[in-house]
């Protein structure tokens, strides 16, 4: 769809940047917390880009020697002692790219443009027919329109309930939680649309795939492999042939398609801290597909596109001048986007974190580490001190409600965990020595503080490092 994901109004990504010196980093993280995944050292910075988010990691340690002892298992013991690292941010990062996120039948997407432009035109011709006539036959349509009011009243109620019962006929169950949903689109719609997809993202990235002898290929391949075999028992899960496909860009970026086309970007890789957060994510990205949120946001959009359009006919017939309809119709439009749209989209995102994280549970993987994840995303805003916006702006829940949403998710996906006999975790929660590890940074960078400055309160956002 964060290294540090935050939405401007606009909904365009902000940009986040840090840099600082070896010696305000030298106590940070243990040499556990290491990604398993870092690129070769190259003697340059290896950037993971998301968007236009970016992570520039530096690694003394080749990944094709980290593969050989990659498994799923737990985080081993971690002291506080690792060598120096420097980090640059550059956001945002989300893992379900806007255009994967919310596909329409390729009819719709010729046809909307056209519905709007007819409500408009139709809404503009009654306004000015209405201007033109006399007043006296203004007052006799007025009339007729009082002592009818109780017919036209049921005519309107009666395309309601039409509405109404097109919803409730058309409401479904979502596979695995069991929710209600409208789905007016079902899979068949989508199968020739995620191959264009597929075409159009192969096209794009041709000269940039992986082969499969690559070892970050193989990372990707054995999780996902892992994770579908892990949970071949649900139906979506074992229908569809998850094809895998590893892009090196430096994008912060994975998604799957409704087809079981699998994309990770290398950036991705490089910005994971272990193979329990990339397993953790991948199984976000699967469960988007197993859910079928692509149909099910659609059919939303289609739904309400369709209501709009009585309104918008309503705005351009009410307001007397072109000006004040094209006002009115951008207000309608941004209702209905944070009404219901964003809204949608969050609750999309959270039912995925649930799913992703009982896949991620039954896969025998450390599910504590996911709101680990987006603690970190959340340390780099913090660290940048960028002003937090309402996460009302945004498709996403914030990192830190992402966070704690998957923290009161953990003591249930650790049941199912146990449930499939998985091995017992051993060592310290990663939670704990992620919240150690930031306490000893802000102590570290308030004691390298100069004598003569002021005393600033650690707790605001506003966090400001010696720079090399």
């Amino acid at each position: 769809r964060d290294i540090c994901q935050r939405l401007d109004v606009r909904g365009n990504a902000r940009n986040c940047f840090l840099t600082g010196s070896p010696d305000s980093y030298r106590n940070f993280i243990d040499k556990g917390l290491r990604s398993l995944l870092n690129v070769p050292n190259t003697g340059a910075y290896k950037n993971a880009h998301h968007g236009s988010g970016r992570f520039y990691f530096q690694s003394s340690q080749p990944l094709e020697e980290k593969i050989t002892s990659l498994q799923i298992g737990s985080v081993g013991q971690l002291s506080l002692h690792s060598s120096a690292w420097n980090i640059q941010i550059i956001r945002s990062f989300r893992t379900s790219p806007s255009f994967q996120a919310a596909p329409v039948p390729l009819f719709w997407i010729i046809v909307k443009p056209a519905q709007k432009l007819f409500a408009i035109i139709l809404g503009r011709s009654i306004r000015n027919w209405w201007k033109a006539l006399p007043p006296n036959k203004r007052e006799l349509f007025k009339e007729s329109a009082r002592k009818n009011k109780w017919k036209i009243l049921l005519g309107v109620s009666s395309l309601g309930v039409l509405f109404v019962m097109f919803y409730f006929t058309h409401l479904e169950e979502t596979p695995i939680t069991g929710r209600a949903r409208l789905l007016v689109f079902g899979k068949e719609h989508f199968r020739e649309l995620s191959q264009m997809e597929y075409d159009m993202w192969m096209e794009e990235f041709k000269s940039k795939m992986l082969p499969e002898t690559d070892a970050r290929y193989q990372v990707v391949e054995r999780v996902v492999g892992h994770l579908s075999e892990s949970n071949k028992d649900i139906p979506q899960v074992s229908s569809l042939k998850w094809v895998i496909h590893v892009v090196d860009e430096p994008g912060v970026n994975a998604f799957v398609l409704p087809n079981g086309q699998v994309f990770v970007f290398t950036g991705l890789l490089n910005a994971v801290s272990d193979i329990h957060q990339l397993s953790f994510i991948l199984g976000h990205e699967i469960a988007h597909a197993v859910l079928e949120h692509a149909a099910e946001k659609a059919s939303l959009v289609h739904f309400l596109d369709f209501l709009s359009l009585i309104f918008l006919t309503m705005i351009w017939a009410v307001c007397p001048r072109d000006s004040l309809a094209v006002v009115g119709q951008w207000i309608q439009s941004k209702l209905q986007e944070f009404m219901f749209d964003r809204p949608y989209s969050r609750t999309l995102e959270a039912e995925a974190d649930k799913v992703g994280l009982q896949f991620a549970a039954k896969a025998c993987v450390d599910v504590r580490a996911s709101s680990v994840f987006w603690q970190q995303m959340e340390l780099a805003e913090t660290i940048q001190g960028q002003p937090r916006l309402p996460e009302w702006l945004s498709t996403h829940p914030s990192h830190e409600n992402r966070a704690e949403h998957l923290d009161r998710l953990i003591p249930e996906a650790l049941k199912i965990r146990e449930s499939c006999n998985c091995p017992s975790l051993s060592g310290p929660d990663p939670r704990l020595i992620f919240k150690l590890s930031m306490q000893h940074l802000l102590e570290s960078s308030k004691d390298q503080e100069p004598p003569n400055s002021t005393k600033r309160d650690l707790s605001k956002p506003k966090l400001d490092f010696p720079h090399t």
